[in-house]
């Protein structure tokens, strides 16, 4: 009888991985036929934003760059919002996409799915309704960053920022997400797969894999870098070198308040334009807790990463010592206070909930593939309607936000659908 129930887990499990390879190939084809023609422009993208600004300075016609003056200085509107992968980086976005709607910005947006057709490199002609030498205030969405290509949309004053998580915590973060994405990791017997993974990385990774990239220097790859290289390998400081010339400010995920404290005065913004509420948070269940041994194996294997992380570390840290640390404070109570008050505003029962408790589908975020682990927010039933629709932007995850913005998502769907039909969530 048991070995009856066994067998018929089995295939099912044998069935459903058949399926689930057939409908990543079907997808595979899609993305490929689709982004096809995006290649077809990069050596011929000679008229960039930089030259269509010059032209209209030449002609003595000014170019909307700045919003009106507050404070001693001016808002600033021209942003290039470098997304990284669990990184708390959905809530940054959250953040833009509320303050350039307010300013009646305009955004670089993708085409038919919510990122820059990731992992292939950025190009410019990915952007919806491109056209070359078109300016645009604000980029932020998922790309593997290429410097030459970003530059080509923005005006010369633009603020490159990005943000950035503990190594070990992103590659645990990863690793659970995108594990049913990644075959290498299929193989992996045991309750403990990390562990098992981190025992002996090499005997389950491949540089060349499909979606390997997920499983090594994830920020690295993200940046446009090499992530297969060792930390000692003298390519790897000379790249950070290099993205710290790039790099207005970089944000960190384990100190987000300072960091959006730091966004604030960089940015010239007030403390009603970076109110919010995390987004794309994992239940504290589904999170693991390393041992040492087992933290220092991960440093080891994401050391381009950790050399990134503690380089930009130590600069974020120079910067709160400019700007004061008892002012520091004062700013991130302040943050506190007023999240606080949104949250009793907003929120049903003023927290977090769990995906199959959320009652309003606009509010229901994007799940990883057979799982429901991704806590999202009911809004308050009786709300007042003065704040109704600021509550519904904070609370709007990526996906429908973008929608709301325009973005005809229907390979992002597509997927979704196919994901959910194999993994019942």
């Amino acid at each position: 009888m048991m070995s009856g129930i066994k067998g018929n887990k089995c295939a099912i499990v044998i069935r459903r991985l058949i399926l689930w390879v057939i409908l990543t190939n079907i997808i595979l084809v899609l993305y490929c036929l689709t982004n096809s023609s995006q290649g077809k422009n990069r050596g011929s993208q000679q008229s960039t934003c930089a030259l269509s600004v010059a032209e209209l300075l030449k002609k003595n016609v000014s170019m909307p760059s700045e919003s009106t003056k507050s404070q001693g200085c001016s808002p600033k509107v021209n942003i290039m919002f470098m997304k990284t992968h669990k990184t708390a980086s959905s809530t940054i976005l959250n953040i833009l996409f509320r303050f350039g709607e307010k300013h009646k910005l305009k955004f670089a947006l993708p085409n038919g799915r919510n990122d820059f057709f990731y992992p292939s490199p950025f190009l410019c002609s990915q952007v919806k309704d491109y056209r070359l030498g078109d300016c645009f205030n604000i980029v932020c969405n998922h790309m593997r960053f290429d410097h030459r290509e970003v530059a080509k949309l923005l005006p010369p004053d633009a603020a490159y920022i990005t943000i950035l998580r503990d190594p070990v915590a992103l590659f645990e973060s990863s690793f659970h997400y995108y594990h049913r994405a990644v075959p290498l990791t299929w193989r992996i017997d045991g309750e403990n797969k990390l562990a098992e993974f981190l025992n002996n990385p090499q005997s389950f990774y491949s540089a060349d894999a499909f979606n390997s990239f997920y499983l090594r220097n994830m920020l690295f790859f993200d940046f446009g870098l090499d992530n297969n290289l060792e930390a000692d390998d003298p390519r790897v400081m000379r790249d950070i070198r290099n993205l710290s010339k790039r790099f207005d400010l970089v944000l960190f995920a384990e100190y987000f308040e300072e960091s959006l404290v730091l966004l604030k005065d960089t940015l010239c913004w007030t403390t009603e334009d970076i109110l919010y509420f995390k987004l794309n948070a994992r239940r504290s269940s589904s999170v693991s807790h390393l041992t040492p041994e087992l933290r220092a194996r991960a440093l080891q294997w994401n050391g381009a990463d950790w050399r990134l992380y503690q380089h930009f570390n130590a600069t974020f840290w120079a910067r709160v010592e400019t700007y004061g640390k008892d002012r520091m404070k004062q700013e991130v109570n302040e943050l506190r206070r007023r999240n606080s008050e949104m949250r009793d505003i907003c929120i049903e029962d003023g927290g977090a909930v769990e995906a199959h408790k959320i009652q309003d589908a606009r509010f229901l975020p994007w799940q990883p593939v057979g799982e429901s682990s991704i806590l999202g927010y009911n809004i308050r039933k009786n709300i007042d309607p003065n704040f109704r629709k600021i509550c519904e932007k904070m609370l709007t995850p990526e996906i429908q936000y973008l929608s709301d913005l325009g973005v005809n998502l229907w390979l992002t769907r597509l997927w979704g659908w196919l994901k959910d039909a194999v993994f019942i969530v």
